[in-house]
């Protein structure tokens, strides 16, 4: 029995295109008014922005596609599960609460700074400490990852105090956000066998 199902690969692998394929596409119907190296995607969905609603629908949808995909990622630890689901959830808060056209919104921002500590803890929480687990689900791996998120995030507080390549930054970040459930799911489809049995026997423990 898979510890993760062929339906798991889809939703994962539908993340990163939907918010990649909503930024290129707002972003086109933004015009030169909009400078991708310096703006963040945020201004792409804002209230009057050309692109606002291809930009809240790929948000919304991403926010779909980490919940199904943390539902079906039966593999990984139950903590890691709810924080991917939780990252899921940001994500469509912020699709439904977007900045406004000028100034900042400290809800908007409050909302997609849990969305992203959520969505960079959830490696290291859903790894498991056996040696035989998938390669996406070892300590090292996940721990790497979330590493990789924290510095981005460092680079992108950054760049946008300073004014700088803040759009460069938060599209880094988001992009390895949204690609790490796809190499989870994918690891975990590629060497299932020690998975799958200590799911099976966490499941039966559960029942007593």
């Amino acid at each position: 029995m898979r510890s993760v199902p062929l339906w798991a690969l889809v939703s994962s692998g539908c993340a990163p295109i939907l918010l990649i394929a909503g930024w290129a596409v707002a972003g086109h119907l933004e015009g030169s008014a909009y400078d991708p190296v310096t703006q963040t995607i945020s201004v792409l969905a804002a209230y009057g922005a050309p692109g606002f609603w291809v930009m809240t629908s790929a948000l919304f949808g991403l926010g779909v596609c980490h919940l199904v995909t943390a539902w079906g990622l039966r593999a990984a630890v139950s903590a890691g599960r709810l924080a991917l689901a939780g990252g899921g959830v940001a994500a469509l808060l912020v699709a439904l609460v977007p900045a406004p056209s000028s100034g900042g919104s400290l809800r908007h921002g409050s909302l997609a700074a849990v969305g992203f500590t959520l969505l960079a803890l959830w490696p290291v929480l859903a790894a498991r400490k056996d040696p035989a687990a998938p390669w996406g689900l070892r300590p090292a791996p996940a721990l790497a990852a979330t590493l990789m998120m924290g510095a981005g995030a460092i680079w992108f507080l950054v760049e946008i105090n300073r004014h700088g390549a803040s759009g460069v930054a938060e599209r880094l970040v988001t992009c390895i956000q949204s690609v790490w459930p796809l190499v989870v799911v994918a690891s975990c489809l590629r060497d299932p066998g020690p998975v799958a049995a200590v799911s099976e026997k966490e499941r039966a423990e559960e029942g007593r």
